[in-house]
């Protein structure tokens, strides 16, 4: 929990009980439902929790903007950044029905009312949103078709409306077709060996009705 301290160091009471949760949360649910790798639930706090806040740093969210995770998996990044952004409004998104039932069950625990849990393939999502966020749940073209109807044509943000993607390792060869794509490593905000390689990939989208 002080790793998240670290970084963001005006956190509230309030945020602070938020975050401090999780480990204990995660740990109970992992142990009935498998959504958090073995490996990586001792290390909940910089392996997910900060590694979705990495998102943060790039691009802080306004007060009443939307927000889709898609692939979200146990709540990653959506649940640390809902904590973050009390003020947004986040949908949660997974195929996998076990997962969305413990991402709805967190949220409920610790008091989250900016969170709605869907069982649903992104394709399938309604609505229009400022970004959508993930981690690296697949390549960024088939990424690109799942969204590209639901960027939000309202401007609320520095960064013009489009994707904030999770994802490691050499993506020159992926991204080689999303000319106006921007890498933001990782590394440039927290010292974390396990970020050496890790990026925040912004593309933006246009508004398509």
């Amino acid at each position: 929990m002080e790793i998240i301290q670290k970084y963001f160091t005006d956190l509230t009471d309030e945020q602070i009980e938020q975050f401090g949760q999780l480990e204990a949360l995660y740990k109970e649910w992992n142990a009935q439902i498998n959504v958090i790798s073995r490996k990586d639930i001792d290390e909940l706090y910089i392996r997910h929790v900060l590694h979705g806040l990495a998102i943060a740093k790039v691009q802080p969210f306004t007060a009443g903007s939307r927000i889709l995770d898609v692939g979200t998996g146990g709540g990653f990044p959506g649940i640390p950044l809902a904590i973050l952004f009390p003020e947004v409004q986040f949908v949660l998104v997974d195929a996998i029905g076990k997962k969305i039932k413990v991402v709805q069950a967190v949220a409920d625990r610790i008091g989250l009312t900016n969170v709605s849990a869907h069982h649903m393939r992104a394709e399938k999502v309604k609505g229009e949103f400022d970004f959508i966020v993930s981690r690296a749940v697949t390549n960024m073209p088939d990424f690109v078709k799942w969204v590209r109807k639901k960027v939000a044509k309202k401007q609320n943000h520095e960064l013009k409306n489009g994707i904030l993607y999770l994802k490691g390792g050499d993506l020159t060869e992926e991204l080689k077709d999303f000319i106006k794509a921007k890498l933001f490593p990782i590394p440039e905000y927290f010292e974390e060996e396990f970020f050496e390689t890790k990026k925040v990939v912004y593309l933006p989208l246009k508004y398509k009705p």
